[in-house]
């Protein structure tokens, strides 16, 4: 009995390790292909978020927290290697770049996780059928990454970020509360609808393995 006990959970073990593995390769090809967002009209959501969420609903707070940390270490890295006029707000190995730069990219994308996977245990206590503690996970990770890394830069950058973007000072914070309606939205709705879907898939997959 013991045995068979050890022997489940390090097939568990393996599982989750698998997933981990899986999940943040599809953080690393998102971030650096075309495949990172997808046309939402005018705009282009971001879906590097994505995995992170869907892995933090089916492997919990703690390795919710793990695949942020890969997003944000990413996000970091594609900043550095190929850097935009305002990539030194995540990454510290650019002109005007500092410490502050690595919070932004790296805690936020944590947060996600954690947040995401938060909600979808406490919704999951009412919703059995876990499609409303999906959307809910979907919707709540996505909106944190929106509103701490904008939130991250207006209070660390906002002086710097105005002048690198051509805007007077007073006006930052209303560009960057523009950006969380016209960008953040559509990706959050992008996130929970996805999320939901992909969680539900491996859910059923990982039933029938069972």
């Amino acid at each position: 009995m013991v045995n068979a006990q050890g022997a489940v959970r390090r097939l568990d073990k393996t599982r989750r390790t698998v997933m981990l593995s899986l999940f943040s390769a599809i953080i690393i090809v998102l971030a650096f292909t075309p495949l990172g967002s997808i046309p939402v009209g005018p705009i282009d959501a971001t879906t590097i978020h994505i995995p992170v969420i869907v892995g933090a609903i089916l492997l919990g707070p703690w390795d919710g927290l793990f695949l942020g940390g890969v997003m944000g270490i990413v996000s970091l890295v594609h900043n550095t290697v190929m850097p935009l006029p305002t990539s030194f707000v995540f990454s510290p190995f650019l002109p005007f770049g500092s410490w502050k730069s690595a919070v932004i990219a790296i805690v936020p994308r944590m947060l996600i996780g954690l947040v995401a996977a938060l909600v979808f245990r406490l919704v999951s206590r009412w919703d059995k059928t876990k499609l409303g503690a999906g959307i809910a996970a979907g919707l709540a990770g996505s909106i944190t990454n929106t509103v701490f890394v904008l939130g991250g830069i207006y209070w660390l950058f906002g002086d710097l970020y105005a002048a690198k973007m051509n805007l007077a000072v007073s006006t930052i914070g209303k560009v960057l509360m523009g950006v969380v309606v016209t960008n953040g939205v559509p990706e959050a709705i992008v996130a929970a609808i996805i999320s939901t879907a992909v969680a539900k898939a491996l859910f059923s997959a990982s039933k029938r393995l069972h």
